[in-house]
C-alpha cells in the first residue's frame, strides 16, 4: 500500500474521494505539518474529515495554535473554494461543532454523518465512531485522563526515537508496542469494529468508514467492509478511494514525500 515515489514531474495525485481523521489541531502531538505536506501532493473530488479534526479538549487546558496548524485550515478551505466537496463529521476531540450540524461555512459542510457511494454502487456509513466507544460515553473522566496518558506515550515515543535516528536504527512505536502487549486493548479494538459493522448493518450499507481509535485498517468485519482512516498524530495515514472504486490506506511518514506500508497502529480511546 503507498508504494510510490512523488516527483517534480508528477506533483500530484488526484483520487475520487479522500478521507481523513483525527488531526487533533490545537494538541502538541498534531503532525500538522505532515498533513499539510501531503494534501500539497495529494487533492480529491470529494473530501471527508472524519472527526477530531480539532482538538477542543486539548485547547481548553492549554491554548497552542501554531502557524502549521493554521496554515492547514486555509489549505483545506482553499481546496473547498477549488470546487473540492468537503464534509466535516465531528468526533467527541470537537464535539463543540456538532452544534452545527447542518451548516455550511466557508465551503465545508457539517453533518452528523453520512453515507458515501462507491463507484460501485455499494454504500459506506462514514461516522467518526466515538459514540460506539463506552469509555467517551460513560465514564468521560477517565477518556480524558487516558488521552493525557496518549500524549505522554507519544512524547516518550519521539525521544526514543530520536536517539534511534542518531544511531541510525528504524522508527519504532513506543505507544504500540504497549497496546499490542495489553490484551484489553486487542479486545477493545475488536469490540469497537464489530460495533461499527453492527452500525453500518442497521443503515443497511455495505461498509463503514470511521476514525477515532487511530488504528488505520481495511477489513472485513461479519460481512461488512470496515475502514479505520487512522490518524494524524502518529500513523499520519489518510484512506483514499481510487477512480476505479478500490480503497487504499497511504502513510505519508516522513519529509521524503515517500508513503510507507501502513503500521500497526496504536488505538487511542479517547
Amino acid at each position: 500500500m503507498g508504494s510510490y515515489d512523488v516527483s517534480d514531474e508528477s506533483p500530484e495525485r488526484r483520487f475520487r474521494t479522500l478521507f481523513i481523521s483525527d488531526v487533533h489541531l490545537g494538541a502538541r502531538g498534531s503532525q500538522a505539518d505532515l498533513l499539510l505536506d501531503f494534501l500539497r501532493y495529494h487533492d480529491a473530488d470529494t473530501i471527508y474529515l472524519v472527526g477530531d479534526i480539532v482538538d477542543g479538549w486539548a485547547l481548553k487546558s492549554s491554548w497552542l495554535w501554531p502557524q502549521s496548524h493554521n496554515d492547514l485550515v486555509q489549505k483545506l478551505l482553499r481546496k473547498a473554494r477549488k470546487g473540492a466537496k468537503v464534509i466535516y463529521i465531528p468526533g467527541n476531540h470537537d464535539e463543540f461543532l456538532r452544534n452545527y450540524y447542518g451548516t455550511h461555512f466557508g465551503g465545508i459542510d457539517v453533518v452528523e454523518n453520512t453515507v458515501h457511494t462507491g463507484v460501485d454502487g455499494k454504500r459506506y456509513l462514514v461516522i467518526h465512531g466515538d459514540i460506539f466507544d463506552l469509555v467517551v460515553q460513560n465514564a468521560r473522566w477517565l477518556a480524558h485522563l487516558g488521552d493525557k496518558a496518549y500524549d505522554f506515550a507519544i512524547q516518550m515515543n519521539r525521544l526514543v526515537n530520536f536517539f534511534r535516528r542518531l544511531f541510525k536504527v528504524p522508527y519504532w512505536s513506543l505507544s504500540q508496542w504497549a497496546k499490542q502487549k495489553v490484551k484489553n486493548a486487542v479486545n477493545y479494538i475488536g469490540a469497537f469494529e464489530q460495533a461499527l459493522a453492527a452500525e453500518a448493518r442497521r443503515h443497511d450499507a455495505d461498509g463503514v468508514i470511521c476514525g477515532h481509535i487511530h488504528y488505520a485498517v481495511i477489513r472485513d468485519e461479519g460481512g461488512i467492509r470496515y475502514m479505520n482512516c487512522g490518524d494524524w498524530v502518529e500513523s499520519c495515514t489518510a484512506l483514499v478511494e481510487h477512480d476505479d472504486g478500490h480503497f487504499e490506506i497511504i502513510t505519508w511518514a516522513d519529509h521524503l514525500q515517500k508513503p510507507a506500508a501502513v503500521p500497526q497502529v496504536a488505538a487511542r480511546a479517547a
